[in-house]
């Protein structure tokens, strides 16, 4: 459940929404991701801007994704050439897809219900 009154005084949460996704598309920058990264406890390195940039890409040619599990085995099968699931969860162990999207500055593909879907906890 949100907490409204969380959203209001966190100033960490400024331009966001109660999830943590970014509420204005166009503000954010590799600086924004590095920040939000960080608060989530994470340092991004070349494979994190892989598939922060990947995302980004697919979202402006595409728009939003349907759901996140065929966007989950996407990300798999083109940027790590079938080889590894495990990689994109060692790389984002709040779940690839949630965490990723956050991060990159997009909302969560429509009908992902679990904002944690495909996390490692």
């Amino acid at each position: 459940m949100l907490d409204i009154n969380k959203h209001i005084t966190n100033a960490r949460l400024e331009g966001m929404d109660p999830d943590g996704h970014m509420i204005d598309l166009e503000h954010w920058s590799p600086l924004v991701a590095a920040r939000l990264a960080e608060a989530e406890g994470l340092t991004l390195e070349d494979d994190h801007w892989l598939v922060i940039f990947y995302l980004r890409q697919r979202f402006r040619e595409f728009g939003p994704a349907l759901r996140a599990g065929p966007l989950l085995r996407e990300l798999e099968h083109k940027l790590f050439d079938h080889t590894d699931r495990r990689r994109l969860y060692e790389l984002f162990p709040r779940g690839p897809v949630a965490q990723a999207s956050r991060i990159a500055g997009l909302p969560l593909p429509p009908g992902t219900l679990d904002p944690s879907f495909g996390s490692s906890h």
